[in-house]
């Protein structure tokens, strides 16, 4: 690519014009018709932690459990589910919790879409985080889908803003400069080799924070694809997906728009990074088989926890969901999750 400078013409008049691919991304995302407010769906196109097993849920559910013993058992305990696509991460906490919690819990499902008409009537649906929590706030691939700008080292060394229209069709804008060039050179530093890439995860850092400050005490978590500085991909992540399938970001509201996340730049001070093989084996989802002596004396109980086991080697499979980041941000609590 190189960088081209024009005004505009018929193309951008027809909708087609050059644009950065944060701007690009939040419309194609959560602009009107945008992908995240179809009837179908994330689930109708990707499939997360929270769909692969109820185990996931039960996890989380765990650990608000430990939230609510460190907070000192509050009269309401709130757990807020960050992009929660059709509330199935919070309808499966709910179910999950001891009978006792879940009547002094209050819970939040945070989404653009509008309330799905068969959601639990207990969750309240909004469209942005509620203030003053006192609980866990939990955004389990939230911050992929925070649109962040991309740049690209041109011929002459120089990293520039990937313009993109609509198609996808991309070309070099101008040098990055201002704040996001002070966040390349802190968190993800490009040599001057032409055509290497990177994703400015400079909202994604001011979305956590903000996500973190509505917390008056309790524990913060986001879930995501991550890198870190010693991991940073040379050519960045962007990239889509649509019905299950990994396709060509194009940001025309067809497709999900995603690129993993930069956590520890995210991560706040006071805040850790670990993969969700430990984190959830932390929360007793280790994926043990059971013993075999229990299909001799319980076999339909064997068959159930030999399923469950299955689910839980998912959930934590190194090369696969295991791999996940997870942020854990206490707020005015001790972390919570050890072993």
């Amino acid at each position: 690519m190189t960088a081209v400078t024009r005004g505009e013409g018929p193309e951008e008049r027809q909708g087609h014009k050059w644009r950065g691919w944060r701007a690009a991304a939040s419309e194609a995302l959560y602009g009107p018709g945008g992908f995240y407010r179809r009837a179908e769906g994330p689930a109708g196109h990707f499939r997360t932690s929270v769909h692969a097993s109820p185990l996931f849920a039960g996890a989380v559910a765990a650990l608000l459990c430990r939230v609510d013993e460190a907070l000192g058992r509050p009269a309401t305990l709130d757990f807020v589910d960050m992009a929660a696509g059709r509330g199935e991460l919070a309808g499966g906490v709910l179910a999950a919790l001891p009978a006792e919690v879940a009547a002094r819990t209050r819970a939040y499902a945070v989404e653009v879409a509008e309330r799905p008409g068969e959601l639990d009537h207990r969750i309240e649906w909004l469209a942005e985080p509620p203030r003053g929590v006192t609980g866990l706030l939990f955004a389990n691939e939230w911050l992929d889908n925070v649109p962040v700008d991309v740049a690209e080292v041109d011929s002459a060394g120089v990293a520039r803003l990937v313009l993109v229209r609509e198609d996808g069709t991309e070309r070099l804008g101008e040098p990055v400069g201002g704040a996001q060039a002070r966040w390349l050179a802190r968190w993800w530093p490009l040599s001057g080799e032409a055509g290497l890439r990177a994703e400015i995860g400079l909202p994604r850092d001011e979305a956590w924070a903000a996500a973190v400050a509505t917390l008056d005490r309790g524990l913060a978590v986001a879930v995501d694809y991550a890198h870190t500085a010693d991991t940073r991909p040379p050519f960045g992540t962007l990239t889509g997906f649509r019905e299950g399938r990994e396709t060509p970001a194009v940001p025309d509201g067809s497709c999900d728009i995603t690129a993993h996340v930069a956590l520890d730049a995210c991560a706040l001070p006071g805040g850790r990074l670990l993969p969700q093989r430990e984190a959830l084996r932390a929360l007793d989802v280790t994926g043990a088989r059971p013993p075999l002596a229990l299909a001799s004396t319980d076999p339909a109980a064997y068959v159930r926890a030999l399923a469950s086991a299955g689910e839980a080697a998912e959930l934590t499979a190194t090369g696969g969901l295991g791999d996940f980041g997870w942020l854990v941000q206490p707020v005015g609590i001790p972390d919570v999750l050890t072993a």
